[in-house]
């Protein structure tokens, strides 16, 4: 049996049992076994940590810009210090493999050292003499208390892009993490305070439906930071924005593939193999769906399939293993659906992972379906899980338009060895990361996390120059002494 922990809320600087009296169980995906117990936190609970949060804006936004940095550079010599612990903690409660994880956390890192640069980074404008004998200026100010909603694929780097920029630039703030991952968000607590974060700048709360209705319509909360799926992207979108807040909403993706016809397939299959099956397919920035341009489809096809068999499935924690567990069992269930019915509408099946032998765990094995459709719900619908659809095109303007034709704009790359395509593609292409001769266009931490149409909800992104101007607030001050 697995030891397993009742998860605390952390609130005004303290770790606290909650009062509820029902809890759910956090299994391990690659096992089934329960590995904690989290009781959602009570309305009362979340009152009192916005509570703590707004008590503390009061200090912590007068704190001087590099003493807030300094926390953290205190915060990210941490981070780099347990690394390996908490690769560890991601694999347990999410399932990825521990060199997904310690990419995760990588990731995680960059931001924190983004925010280190706050001095630079809040600095204004000023404009001497804009008329006779006066002056304007710029200046900034944080916004408040920020509540941040954060999904299980990435439970320590997604809840990384909100927290350290917001607390630089002096918010205070509520993590609401996803209650099927929410350990790495109490450790991140735990460096937080470490790293000598003052009482109530930083608290965590827990629960599902009903904490997030009443972070986004409390009336002391400023801003709300999101990613999930984009029906609950938009939702918190208009809820929050209809109170009166700041709001940035990270949804959902489909994101496509086009190789073509001139690229070198043998250095190209095994990056689309990555992009659809890391993370088991579990990340906004998984390219779901490969079009093979001109004459090369069958031959791209044969070679992914070829790819496909060759990854390993099995736990996280096993150094061998190349594709882990689907978060939860009713999650691959919802999967198997996704591919029977793509079957049925009339997708070939080149590869099945439905009959996977993964015990009690949530395994799913490598699918790829060819003979996809811009008709068949395979491609309309963002499956989040280890399946690849394949489509064919003519040319390249028959792949930017099927490209095109998605209700979401998240990422997009092409594989070519023509510089004439690859510029088509950048100035044609309607996602937001584009990639070109990359698998997974994700950005560093000092570029925006830049989804378009239904993949992002708002006006500044999450990371880089964006999130500076998210988590602060202008003031424009013109002055002539007399």
């Amino acid at each position: 049996m697995i030891a397993t922990r009742t998860v605390q809320s952390y609130i005004g600087g303290k770790f606290r049992e909650s009062r509820a009296s029902k809890a759910d169980q956090i299994p391990d995906p690659a096992t089934g076994q329960t590995i904690a117990s989290l009781p959602y936190s009570t309305a009362e609970e979340i009152d009192e940590a916005v509570a703590a949060a707004k008590k503390a804006f009061l200090s912590w936004s007068e704190t001087p810009v590099p003493d807030r940095a300094q926390v953290m550079f205190r915060f990210k010599a941490l981070f780099d210090q347990h690394i390996e612990e908490l690769s560890a903690l991601v694999t347990k409660e999410n399932g990825k493999t521990l060199d997904e994880s310690r990419g995760e956390v990588k990731r995680g890192i960059e931001v924190i050292d983004f925010a280190c640069g706050a001095p630079t980074l809040m600095m204004g404008q000023s404009l001497d003499q804009i008329a006779r004998g006066i002056d304007e200026e710029l200046i900034r100010f944080p916004v408040g208390v920020v509540a941040g909603i954060t999904p299980f694929n990435f439970p320590n780097m997604v809840p990384l892009w909100m927290i350290p920029v917001a607390i630089v630039t002096g918010n205070t703030f509520v993590l609401k993490p996803s209650q099927l991952t929410p350990l790495s968000a109490m450790r991140i607590a735990e460096l937080l305070q470490e790293a000598g974060l003052p009482d109530g700048v930083f608290n965590v709360v827990h629960g599902a439906n009903d904490a997030v209705n009443q972070l986004l319509t409390h009336p002391d909360v400023a801003a709300v930071s999101f990613v999930g799926s984009a029906p609950v992207a938009a939702y918190i979108y208009k809820t929050a924005a209809a109170h009166g807040k700041r709001v940035q909403a990270l949804g959902g993706a489909k994101n496509h593939i086009l190789v073509m016809d001139d690229a070198d397939l043998e250095l190209s299959a095994p990056h689309v193999i990555s992009s659809a099956f890391g993370n088991a397919g579990q990340r906004c920035l998984a390219g779901s769906v490969a079009v093979g341009v001109g004459k090369i489809g069958d031959a791209l096809v044969r070679e992914l399939a070829k790819d496909a068999s060759q990854l390993k499935i099995g736990p996280g924690t096993d150094p061998k293993t190349t594709l882990g567990p689907v978060i939860r069992g009713a999650r691959k269930q919802k999967l198997i659906e996704y591919i029977d019915g793509a079957q049925s509408e009339g997708a070939r099946l080149v590869t099945d992972g439905r009959q996977v032998d993964g015990g009690d765990g949530f395994f799913l094995g490598p699918t790829i379906l060819d003979g996809v459709t811009p008709k068949m719900t395979v491609w309309k619908d963002e499956l989040f899980g280890p399946v690849l659809s394949v489509m064919r095109a003519s040319d390249i303007d028959e792949a930017l338009e099927l490209l095109n034709s998605s209700t979401y704009g998240n990422m997009a790359s092409i594989f070519t060895s023509s510089g004439k395509n690859a510029r088509e593609f950048k100035r044609r292409a309607q996602a937001g990361m584009l990639g070109v001769n990359i698998g997974v266009a994700a950005p560093m931490a000092f570029f925006p996390f830049t989804g378009w149409k239904n993949s992002f909800f708002g006006d500044l992104h999450a990371t880089g120059q964006d999130s500076i101007r998210f988590y602060t607030r202008h003031k424009v001050v013109t002055t002539r002494w007399l």
